[in-house]
C-alpha cells in the first residue's frame, strides 16, 4: 500500500486534496469545473484521466447512482497535518461583532459552545450580533462563543463567535453544534457510519470520539464565523 502512495504524482496528490477539502467542508464532491480550476487546466480530460488513476490506485471510488459522486478511501502516507485539518476555511467576518448596523438581520449569540471538552448545553440568549447582509433571511440562525482550541486547524478559534444554520441535520465533512445525552454541546465535524457518529476535532492534540447515534442530536451546522481583530 505504501509504495501505491508513493507513486501518486505531484497533481493527482493536490486533486485527491482538494476533492477530500471540498467534501470535508461541504459534504459534497466538488465539480469537474471546480477540480479543474483547482489545477489550472485547460480542460476537464485532464481531470478524467487523473480520477482514473487515483480510483485505479484505491484513493478514492465513485458513488453508484450519483452524478460525478465521489469518496475518498485514503489519503496519501506523507500528508501533512496541514491537508489533514486545514479543510474548513470558514467565512470571516474580520473587525468584530457588527451590531450598529441597522442594514442586518440581528441574532442571538446563546452562550457558549465547546471546541474542546464538551461543557454545558446551549443556553438562553446572552448578546444580540447582526447576520451578514448576503445569508437568507428565512433561515433560522443564531450564534455562540467558541471556547477551547480543538477546531483551530480549521479555522475556528478560542474566542469567535460562530454563526449556526439550524439544521436537525448534517453530512459527512460538515462542522456542526451537536448535543450528547441532551446534557453537552459541542462543535466538531460529524463522520456517520451506521449506527455510529464520530465527532472529529481540528487539531492534532485531541482525538477524535465515537458515539452511538442515538446519543448525538445535531442542533445546527457551523455556516460563517465573526471575528475581533482589535
Amino acid at each position: 500500500m505504501y509504495r501505491i502512495c508513493s507513486m501518486l504524482t505531484k497533481k493527482q496528490k493536490n486533486l485527491l486534496l482538494f476533492i477530500n477539502k471540498k467534501i470535508r467542508s461541504t459534504g459534497v464532491s466538488p465539480s469537474y469545473e471546480e477540480m479543474k480550476n483547482s489545477l489550472n487546466l485547460k480542460s476537464k480530460s485532464g481531470i478524467h484521466r487523473l480520477i482514473s488513476a487515483l480510483e485505479e490506485r484505491g484513493f478514492i471510488k465513485r458513488l453508484a447512482h450519483k452524478a460525478r459522486a465521489l469518496e475518498v478511501v485514503k489519503l496519501p502516507e506523507n500528508a501533512s497535518a496541514h491537508d489533514l485539518f486545514n479543510s474548513f476555511t470558514p467565512s470571516v467576518i474580520k473587525g468584530g461583532l457588527d451590531k450598529n448596523s441597522g442594514k442586518s438581520s440581528k441574532i442571538s449569540v446563546l452562550g457558549s459552545i465547546a471546541a474542546g471538552t464538551p461543557i454545558e448545553a446551549i443556553q438562553q440568549e446572552v448578546d444580540k450580533v447582526n447576520l451578514p447582509a448576503d445569508f437568507n433571511k428565512n433561515d433560522d440562525h443564531f450564534g455562540l462563543k467558541v471556547k477551547g482550541d480543538s477546531m483551530i486547524e480549521a479555522g475556528i478559534n478560542d474566542g469567535d463567535t460562530v454563526i449556526i444554520k439550524k439544521s436537525s441535520n448534517a453530512d459527512n465533512g460538515q462542522i456542526a453544534v451537536v448535543l450528547i445525552d441532551n446534557e453537552e454541546a459541542t462543535l466538531k465535524r460529524i463522520r456517520k457510519k451506521g449506527n455510529t457518529v464520530a465527532l472529529e476535532s481540528a487539531n492534532k492534540k485531541y482525538g477524535t470520539k465515537i458515539y452511538a447515534a442515538k446519543r448525538i442530536k445535531i442542533q445546527g451546522k457551523l455556516v460563517s464565523l465573526y471575528r475581533n481583530f482589535n
